[in-house]
């Protein structure tokens, strides 16, 4: 089926800003090294439009720099001076050290000066938009922002350009006449900086779509879910609609857009249009795992023409295959030249997740979408996709080549009334919240406001999302096996990291799982990897090493796993226990451990392709390594141990190898000898062989 778009527009040719500056690539890796986002990415969307003779149709404009009181409205002092002092020469000896003291942050030489120019830039094309000066614009800018929050950077993210500019037209430039922002994240990333920075602010709808994998896909928050609507003021004014995997196609975004977002924007009725645009969901990207097309991002952007006088504003995020981004950002940009172009959809349909999602966000968006005029309703009878791999849900983390052709993702299809899926899985619920949708939202006649007059929609959806969405519910039907190699290779052993409590020679006992349930199966095998006991003392085992494999694979070693299969859920928590991020808090006697996962669905898939993973919230704890062994009916085996740098420094000497203490011996020997693998002198010599050798 093929829908054209819209027309271009009558009269005079739209004024389309492009603001490129060769500047923004001086940020880059201290050492050359390859990273995701990097300077090509904008030199490889700049070499596309100047291919397509894009770039000429447009208003050339060159990047200024932010002044510091504009970025001052979203972030403080403090990371307003770290930013503009990290590349001076004071920094020049420290500043990688202050790099990893932030979530996925690298800086350089050239980073100060490349993040007070991103933020300008977005400012810059944003005021000559709203001014009139120009149609629409986009903003190639990077580092990007959307991750960013108030008091530090994150995830790539040094300033946070889109809020910055947000804040500018609505506090700066009130003779602009911007009073409303319609702030759309279409990047496969939630927008959690942007989010928090106007949670409770009515001016600002915040609209973002994004993997959330229940709370296991980057930046692996809870906020990101569908049921953070904003608080006080602003309440009613946050849109979150997070995938429940990865795999959604141009077909789930139209259908986002139709249901959730086209309907919000009506009733907002906004003054500007500012987009976050990533371009990570991207079909190839390596981190994202979606598969939008060029023509899905051109027609997503068409439909949001309709809105604001067509004043939209295109601030780079995400993004990083080169030919996937360089491909979205041309198609886009010829939307706004208005161009007309023929959408051939391809033969995909949403996922049934994708209208489960739609459904619950509904629920909590009632408050605009009672006051659209459009269309709401799900459609009855829509052909589905069903879930994209072996594990419902599980998530695709991509892949390198840029594929452009759908037909080769899944192709699982089943007709089904949709209204009435999405109505049997939540009416017990919705029946036991009591919403009332008299009370759930009215129109002030007098003014645009929308305003809520009880709290219902806020309850119903945190109910909702406490019994449906919690990563804990959807790990817990994920199956996995875990391999032990050390003292939980003796059954008893491991079964306190479920059950809680400990076993002789244990001198502190365990916090259990949530999920006390035994394990599924129990099998052993044996893996080419080297065993090995390292560290001097631990306060479970006292003096002596504890049991280590070596990341890297040697098929001249061999050592005994023990394979538990257990859930994913289970699996976490043993990871936290193993790490020690289970803590007892003696106020309540509560425990407190990681409020998401370390290992969730997306990762699975990672950890599957490249057979490590090295688990950036935990990097320097002992086993924040997840390896990958191989599968076993179909199952992952997964196992926990040293990254490959603490192996190089147990090499050196920087840190000690030691004979394991006589109890955490005896507790591996039990292991081999009731596992049936090895007999009593047999499995004393295994160990004793494995302390002697060298690495």
């Amino acid at each position: 089926m093929a829908a054209a778009a819209a027309a271009a527009p009558v009269g005079a040719a739209p004024r389309v800003g492009l603001l490129y500056d060769d500047r923004m690539c001086a940020h880059a890796t201290p050492d050359g090294e390859k990273h995701p986002e990097n300077p090509e990415r904008l030199r490889a969307i700049r070499r596309k439009l100047d291919a397509e003779g894009v770039a000429s149709r447009c208003v050339d404009m060159k990047a200024k720099e932010a002044k510091e009181k504009y970025i001052a409205s979203v972030h403080t002092p403090n990371h307003i001076k770290l930013i503009r002092d990290i590349s001076s020469k004071e920094y020049d000896y420290r500043r990688n050290k202050t790099a990893r003291k932030f979530n996925s942050i690298y800086f350089n030489e050239g980073s100060s000066e490349s993040a007070f120019l991103a933020a300008g830039s977005v400012i810059e094309v944003a005021e000559k938009v709203a001014s009139g000066e120009l149609s629409s614009a986009i903003a190639l800018v990077r580092p990007p922002g959307h991750h960013a929050e108030h008091n530090e950077p994150m995830g790539f993210c040094l300033f946070n350009n889109v809020a910055i500019a947000a804040n500018y037209l609505l506090n700066e430039r009130p003779d602009l006449g911007i009073n409303k922002i319609l702030i759309v994240d279409w990047d496969v990333h939630h927008g959690n900086g942007t989010q928090k920075m106007f949670y409770s602010d009515p001016r600002v709808l915040f609209f973002s779509v994004h993997r959330f994998d229940y709370g296991s896909f980057y930046p692996c928050e809870g906020d990101a879910s569908h049921c953070f609507i904003g608080e006080g003021a602003g309440e009613g004014y946050n849109i979150n609609v997070p995938w429940e995997h990865g795999k959604c196609s141009d077909a789930d975004y139209v259908a986002a857009w139709d249901h959730v977002l086209l309907p919000i924007a009506e009733a907002f009725d906004p003054d500007i249009i500012l987009l976050s645009a990533g371009f990570d969901a991207a079909m190839g990207d390596p981190l994202g795992g979606c598969c939008i097309t060029p023509d899905g991002y051109a027609l997503l952007l068409t439909k949001l023409l309709g809105f604001a006088k067509g004043r939209i504003v295109m601030a780079l995020e995400g993004g990083y295959n080169l030919k996937s981004i360089a491909n979205s950002v041309c198609a886009c940009t010829k939307v706004l030249l208005g161009d007309n172009f023929t959408y051939n959809s391809p033969r995909m349909q949403p996922f049934e997740s994708t209208w489960r999602v739609i459904q619950m966000v509904m629920i909590c968006n009632v408050l605009f979408l009672c006051n659209s005029s459009l269309a709401i309703k799900l459609p009855d009878n829509v052909p589905l996709r069903s879930a994209p791999s072996y594990i419902e849900p599980y998530a695709s983390s991509g892949s390198e080549s840029d594929v452009e052709d759908v037909s080769e993702l899944p192709d699982a299809t089943s007709s089904v009334n949709v209204t009435q899926v999405v109505d049997d899985v939540l009416s017990e619920h919705i029946t036991m919240l009591k919403l009332d949708e008299d009370n759930l939202a009215t129109k002030n006649t007098s003014s645009d406001s929308v305003q809520a007059q009880d709290d219902g929609p806020v309850v119903a959806a945190t109910r909702i999302y406490d019994l449906l969405f919690t990563w804990r519910s959807a790990l817990s039907k994920v199956y996995v096996w875990y391999a032990s190699f050390g003292s939980n290779m003796w059954k008893p052993r491991f079964l306190c990291y479920i059950e809680g409590g400990k076993v002789d020679g244990m001198s502190i006992s365990c916090f259990g799982s949530h999920d006390t349930s035994p394990p599924r199966g129990t099998m052993w095998k044996t893996v080419p990897h080297r065993l090995f006991f390292g560290r001097s003392s631990t306060p479970c085992w006292g003096t002596g090493g504890v049991a280590f494999l070596n990341p890297e694979i040697n098929y001249n070693d061999e050592s005994y796993v023990c394979m538990y299969k257990i859930t994913l859920e289970q699996f976490n928590d043993v990871l936290f226990q193993e790490n020690r991020l289970v803590k007892d808090n003696s106020e309540d006697g509560k425990l407190e451990s990681p409020s998401s996962p370390l290992i969730g669905l997306s990762e699975i898939e990672s950890v599957s392709s490249n057979k490590a993973l090295h688990l950036e919230p935990i990097k320097d704890s002992w086993y924040s390594n997840v390896l990958h062994l191989g599968e076993e009916d179909g199952l992952p085996i997964l196992t926990m141990t040293c990254p490959s740098t603490a192996v190089a420094q147990h090499k050196s000497g920087e840190l000690p190898l030691a004979p394991p203490s006589e109890t955490y011996s005896a507790t591996l020997i039990k292991g081999l000898v009731e596992g049936k693998q090895l007999d009593t002198h047999e499995a004393a010599n295994y160990i004793s062989a494995a302390a002697a050798r060298s690495l």
